[in-house]
C-alpha cells in the first residue's frame, strides 16, 4: 500500500547525512530481480507526503490530471539556490488527482467555477538522484508506484521515463520548473 502518512518507514532506506529524508537503497541480489533493475527506484521513500511543494501543474489530453510536485530538502535546496546538476540525494515526487467540480463550492459562488482533487491517479513517482548508482539514466533513477497497492508498475513502463526526460538534458532531466 502506497503509504501516505509521514510515520512510514522504509527498512531498505538509508538516511542522507544531515538532510533529515531517506533515500531509497535499490539492490538487485535482495529484491530477486535482475541487476538492471537497479535503474529503477523499488521502494517509496519514508515520509514523501511532507516533503515541501515545488509546483502544482495541471494535464491535458490522455494524461488528465492535476498534479502536485513534492521535493526532499536535498532538492529543494537546489532548486532555491539554483543549483545543477541537482545533488546526489535530490528526490522528486509527483502526485496526481483526477479533476473533479467542486459542488459545495460553485453554490457558494453561485456558478460552476470550482474544481479539486478527486481520487488518486496515475500513480505516485519518484525521481531520484544518484550520479553513479543511476548513470545509464542521466544519474537519475525512476519509480512509479500503483495508487493504493505501493507495487511498482511494469518494467516496460518504467523503461520510458528517460527517454522522456532526455529532451530536458539541459534541465539535469528534470520537465518541473520551482513554483516561487
Amino acid at each position: 500500500m502506497v503509504r501516505q502518512d509521514s510515520q512510514a518507514q522504509d527498512a531498505a532506506s538509508q538516511p542522507d547525512a544531515g538532510a533529515g529524508t531517506k533515500t531509497p537503497v535499490v539492490d538487485a541480489a535482495k529484491t530477486n530481480q535482475p541487476e538492471d533493475a537497479a535503474v529503477f527506484v523499488t521502494e517509496i521513500p519514508a515520509g514523501y507526503r511532507d516533503w515541501k511543494l515545488i509546483s502544482v501543474a495541471r494535464e491535458e489530453g490522455s494524461i488528465d490530471d492535476i498534479r502536485a510536485v513534492l521535493g526532499n530538502d536535498i532538492a529543494i535546496k537546489a532548486y532555491r539556490e539554483g543549483t545543477l546538476p541537482f545533488p546526489d540525494g535530490a528526490i522528486i515526487a509527483r502526485l496526481a488527482w483526477s479533476l473533479i467540480p467542486s459542488e459545495e463550492n460553485n453554490r457558494a459562488f453561485g456558478k460552476e467555477q470550482s474544481h479539486v482533487a478527486g481520487a488518486p491517479k496515475n500513480g505516485v513517482q519518484f525521481m531520484v538522484k544518484d550520479s553513479k548508482k543511476y548513470a545509464a539514466t542521466g544519474g537519475w533513477g525512476y519509480g512509479q508506484f500503483e495508487n493504493g497497492s505501493g507495487k511498482t508498475v511494469e518494467r516496460a513502463k518504467l523503461a520510458t521515463c528517460f527517454a522522456c526526460h532526455e529532451a530536458i538534458q539541459s534541465r539535469d532531466y528534470v520537465f518541473t520548473h520551482y513554483a516561487h
